[in-house]
């Protein structure tokens, strides 16, 4: 069976400016059945009473239990498109803890995570030459060190800080199917 007649899931997480939204979409495209699910798209939805997650975020708050929401709901959508019969590409910003809860959300398998994680220069160097903005209360070094430091190392983790996002995806191409599996 070829890549092209294989159907899964892929999970694609890293911090604001990592490139997911990039990648995501030039994956999906290689796919005769593709779908990229932005899970940002599920907390811009919100319009009247959305908690934003901020620094130093309860635990127990609102804004936390709005995330869970959104990984969720994204979690549903990516399960609804696969059992349709598509090879889904759902990238959000899924760090720390959250990334096995959502591995777990996500009930089809099978199931690729793969975890951009270009070092902060390049990120910031993104971030800069980008034009929408993910920065603001956040800082680059905070999100990294929630990366490197609270998020489980599950999948494939890809340095892509001198890859192109083409390059990336051909990474994920070519060892994804055996290496990112859940």
């Amino acid at each position: 069976m070829t890549a092209h007649e294989q159907k899964g899931i892929f999970l694609i997480t890293g911090i604001m400016a990592s490139g997911k939204s990039t990648v995501a979409q030039l994956l999906a495209e290689k796919f005769d059945r593709g779908v990229h699910l932005h899970g940002d798209t599920f907390r811009r939805m919100i319009v009247s009473g959305r908690e934003e997650m901020l620094p130093g975020s309860d635990t127990g708050g609102e804004a936390v239990r709005q995330l869970q929401l959104r990984h969720r709901i994204s979690a549903a959508a990516a399960d609804a498109y696969f059992e349709a019969g598509f090879n889904v590409v759902l990238q959000d910003v899924i760090i720390g803890p959250m990334l096995q809860e959502t591995v777990e959300l996500i009930r089809n398998r099978p199931l690729y995570v793969v975890v951009l994680a270009p070092n902060q220069e390049a990120v910031a160097s993104r971030e800069a030459n980008r034009p929408k903005k993910g920065y603001g209360i956040w800082t680059v070094s905070e999100l990294d060190r929630g990366l490197h430091e609270d998020t489980p190392k599950i999948g494939m983790w890809i340095d892509s800080s001198s890859l192109t996002a083409e390059e990336t995806v051909e990474q994920i191409w070519q060892k994804g199917w055996t290496k990112a599996l859940v």
